[in-house]
Order: structure tokens, then C-alpha cells, then sequence
């Protein structure tokens, strides 16, 4: 999955639009709960040896909320890596580059949509 299909992805599945609200970097956009506007998906183009790949391409990645016992796993896998710029604990950043899986990026979005979602009241 690449950026655009990722930002169509997110657009068809929960009717979201990006945010972009850094000047400084207007390729980095962000997506929120329309409700408590917390941040589900951050979309960026970073260097690679951000990610620790070799070299000082730029390569579109996203970061997702993630359950923190299933990190380790994600991480053994292609195309997952310990959050970029955000916590290691809670967060990941998966490379837009086909490496991740089309699959697996989509059940992850799934996943930090409904981690971050509002809280229901009992």
C-alpha cells in the first residue's frame, strides 16, 4: 500500500480526511477521531535510516497505535519498525513501500482506530 491508497483507504473506510498541521512540514499529514481528535494514523516522508534502512532516501511511512504485546512480533515481520518520532511503547511505523503488506497495514489501522477511539461510557 502506498500513500495514496492508504489516504483513500482512510477516507472510504472512515470518511476522514487528512490534517496537515505543521507549515514546516506540509507532506506530513494527520488523521483524527472526529470526536476527541486523537491522532489515529500519522503519514510522513522521512529518510530511511530514520527506520534504520541504509541510505538517505525518502520513503513515505505511517505511524499507527498499536497494542504494546504485539510489537515485538510486528516488529520481526517485513516492513515494521519501532516508532519513528513517537513512543516506542505504544506506537509503530510501518513503511508505505509495499514491504508491510497491504493486509497488515489495513487490520494496523483498524487497530490504532479502535484503540484511539472515544471511550463509551458504561
Amino acid at each position: 500500500m502506498d500513500r495514496k491508497e492508504l489516504e483513500g483507504y482512510i477516507l472510504d473506510t472512515y470518511g476522514i480526511e487528512p490534517d496537515y498541521p505543521w507549515k514546516d512540514q506540509p507532506d506530513y499529514a494527520v488523521f483524527r477521531h472526529p470526536a476527541n481528535r486523537k491522532w489515529f494514523a500519522l503519514i510522513m516522508r522521512i529518510p530511511v535510516d530514520r527506520i534504520g534502512r541504509k541510505g538517505s532516501d525518502l520513503i513515505d511511512v505511517v505511524n499507527l497505535k498499536c497494542e504494546t504485546v504485539l510489537i515485538g512480533s510486528l516488529l520481526a515481520g517485513s516492513g515494521i519498525y519501532p516508532a519513528y518520532h513517537m513512543n516506542k511503547d505504544h506506537w509503530i511505523t510501518a513503511a508505505l513501500d509495499g514491504s508491510a503488506g497491504d493486509e497488515r497495514i489495513g487490520m494496523l489501522l483498524d487497530l490504532s482506530f479502535s484503540l484511539t477511539a472515544p471511550k463509551r461510557k458504561s
